[in-house]
């Protein structure tokens, strides 16, 4: 088992910014291309930045869930209103390994930053650590190497 692995972390926090908030009036977030960067700042530092295509009809999906193969989070606490944000769950990846994710952040509808502590069990040993995210709106269309939201690196 890996700890903490940053391929299962870090893809988490920009869904867990927005999810659960499918069923507002208007939407949180304004479709198009968007690019993060996640960073798991402990135990093991990493940092990945992606950018991906959110169409309008992608836009429930999107804040649904993780637009990712590898892994399924699922959110029973959520709230998204006024600005600010707050999420509570657990992500599995396809190998069954699970990671608690509490996160709290701020969004805009062409910006969002999120906070996250994550914790998991290895070897029977509690792992904490700590990520964020930082996502921004860069325009309606994405340059052809960011392709479909699910083409996202794991």
């Amino acid at each position: 088992m890996k700890p903490l692995a940053p391929a299962l972390i870090a893809p988490t926090l920009i869904v867990l910014s927005v999810a659960g908030s499918a069923a507002a009036a208007e939407p949180p977030i304004q479709p198009g291309c968007w690019e993060s960067t996640n960073e798991v700042t402990s135990p093991i530092h990493s940092t990945t930045t992606t950018r991906r295509l959110i169409s309008a009809t992608d836009v429930d999906k999107f804040l649904g869930g993780p637009i990712n193969h590898h892994y399924t989070c699922v959110y029973p606490t959520h709230r998204v209103h006024a600005g600010r944000l707050a999420m509570k769950g657990t992500c599995t990846d396809n190998k069954g390994r699970k990671v608690e994710v509490d996160g709290k952040g701020t969004y805009t509808p062409i910006s969002f930053h999120v906070e996250a502590e994550i914790a998991t069990t290895l070897l029977g040993l509690p792992i904490v650590g700590h990520a964020t995210t930082e996502a921004h709106r860069l325009g309606d269309a994405c340059p052809a190497a960011a392709a479909a939201p699910d083409k996202s690196p794991s």
